[in-house]
């Protein structure tokens, strides 16, 4: 096997052991592939605790679910791969129909291009030497290749158009213009700046124009009113630059793009994605997080998305990620001690919600006491608390607790790799990441 060879096939189906958190460190390495042929149970105790899980059929649900909206829309997928960082899981979305995949660095974006992309947004400005260099390598090295990254200001036009004349024989970069938001992050805050910006780009010989981008996802509270309001507000202010663009003919391709799109309020950018201009219009909707979804902020916020889709309970997405530990200490009454914690599951939006529970030797979980809460962690513990009524009740040391998450990114990039798992726990297969 030739070198290339071998490193391809360790970035496809790497080698996972125990020098890999959750792996279990009685069994030999195996290859990524090979894992669902072990025989593991998680609930069997086959592997170590604290463990990040994903759902089989939780995961095909939201990736079906989605493909199926979007198609009914009329527009087109590109999630962002930064929720994951898994060329597995990236596969699986490209199979399901995306259009391509979204990224926010070059850094993320090579790792998409090493798994197959040949579609590609950064949903970011590109800036620095290096990047610039990192773009054009890739497109050279990758036939029929296509990366799209975001620009909002001529101050950034000028270090591309720098580098460009700097090298030769590069090829002009692909850009959407971005619409911002006052107070949020990046995008061009007012209309005369966007259309004076669209005008200089169209000038320049280091860039092409083709399309314009926003992300609503920062206004973004989870009430119906204000969030239809606001991303009309938005929209309508993205839809004024894209005919300006139009009529001036400040576009240079076959096909304008038009991207938005968090997990939160999709549905309310996802019908102005295709305005009615001179060229073919491709709506681009970059939700990440759908994923996997959640059991606490996108199931807050996409239950109001259930609501105006008048979408029942479970029709739409489902959490697909748990993260299971283990009791190690009970040491006063009330209060149990979980070996898991900032180290192994998201906390930035809101704290872990216990979701099961196994007692030690238990193969299948229960559900818990709705007093259970999960009130601090620490780099590797969780304080898990109830009221005093519920002391009957209360876990012992060595049980197992599941605990759902509050978004999916900042509990897959504490994981080089994770089990995905049956309804009943077996292990059935597994997914790498690379962050």
């Amino acid at each position: 096997m030739t070198k290339t060879m071998t490193a391809a096939n360790d970035f496809n189906d790497p080698l996972l052991g125990s020098n890999f958190k959750g792996y279990p460190r009685t069994q030999a390495p195996r290859r990524r592939s090979e894992v669902g042929a072990a025989g593991w149970n998680v609930l069997a105790g086959d592997l170590p605790l604290p463990l990040a899980v994903l759902k089989r059929e939780a995961l095909e649900h939201n990736l079906a679910w989605m493909q199926a909206r979007v198609r009914e829309w009329g527009i087109d997928l590109a999630p962002h791969g930064k929720t994951t960082m898994s060329p597995q899981l990236f596969q699986r979305q490209l199979d399901a129909g995306a259009w391509g995949l979204t990224f926010a660095t070059v850094t993320q974006l090579a790792v998409g291009v090493a798994a197959g992309a040949r579609r590609t947004l950064i949903a970011n400005q590109v800036v620095s030497d290096e990047d610039l260099g990192g773009i054009q390598m890739l497109l050279k090295a990758n036939a029929g290749l296509r990366i799209v990254f975001l620009v909002d200001s001529l101050a950034q036009l000028s270090l591309i158009e720098d580098w460009a004349a700097r090298h030769a024989g590069s090829v002009p970069f692909e850009v959407m213009l971005e619409i911002g938001v006052e107070g949020a992050r990046t995008g061009c805050r007012t209309h005369e700046e966007a259309v004076a910006l669209a005008t200089r780009l169209r000038a320049s010989g280091a860039v092409k124009l083709v399309g314009i981008e926003t992300y609503e996802g920062q206004g973004a509270t989870g009430a119906s009113g204000p969030d239809a309001a606001y991303a009309k507000t938005l929209m309508d202010r993205v839809e004024a630059v894209a005919r300006h663009c139009d009529t001036q003919k400040l576009f240079e391709t076959d096909e304008v793009l038009v991207s938005a799109g968090g997990s939160a309020i999709f549905d309310l950018v996802a019908g102005r994605l295709k305005p009615v201009l001179g060229a073919p219009v491709r709506g681009l909707l970059r939700s990440g997080c759908y994923v996997t979804h959640d059991h606490g902020f996108y199931k807050r916020m996409v239950s109001a998305v259930d609501e105006r889709l008048g979408c029942g309970c479970g029709e739409s997405l489902v959490p697909a990620m748990e993260v299971w530990a283990t009791v190690q200490s009970r040491p006063e009454p009330g209060l149990a001690i979980l070996a898991v914690g900032k180290r192994d599951i998201s906390f930035d939006l809101s704290l872990p919600v216990p979701i099961g529970r196994a007692a030690r030797g238990a193969l299948a979980p229960q559900d818990v006491p709705a007093g259970w809460k999960i009130t601090a962690l620490n780099d590797q513990h969780a304080y898990l608390r109830w009221d005093a009524s519920e002391e009957a009740e209360a876990p012992k040391v060595g049980d197992r607790v599941g605990l759902g998450i509050s978004h999916p990114c900042t509990t897959f990039d504490k994981w080089h790799w994770m089990p995905v798992v049956e309804q009943d726990y077996r292990v059935s297969d597994a997914v790498a990441m690379h962050f």
